[in-house]
């Protein structure tokens, strides 16, 4: 296992819903899209003369990317339980991943 940073979110399968895979991708990219539309006007190219507070887009930058991240994992979820994909061994094939393209310094725990 490599040492490096994490931000380690843990966020639930929602239970509620019976969510596919194209269902959830078409969420997700709809979320996606909320997500762009709150940085636009965060950084003034969505074309309106209204000037928000800072503080409140920032805030609403991170309720949004919250959303597109619990969709992607309600996707994760999808893959398990539909297609029984492992998403452990998949995070570590990612991570591995960024460290051999050299996103992740590779830092081995001693």
């Amino acid at each position: 296992m490599n040492l490096t940073e994490y931000k380690m979110i843990s966020l639930p399968k929602l239970n509620n819903l019976q969510p596919g895979l194209e269902s959830t991708c078409l969420k997700l990219m709809e979320e996606a899209g909320e997500l762009a539309q709150v940085i636009g006007k965060f950084r003034g190219l969505n074309g309106e003369r209204e000037v928000l507070d800072q503080h409140k887009l920032v805030e609403k930058i991170s309720e949004e990317l919250l959303d597109v991240a619990q969709v992607a994992v309600s996707m994760m979820f999808v893959l398990e339980n539909e297609y029984n994909i492992n998403i452990h061994d998949k995070l570590d094939e990612h991570i591995e991943k960024l460290i051999r393209k050299g996103y992740i310094a590779d830092k081995k725990v001693k």
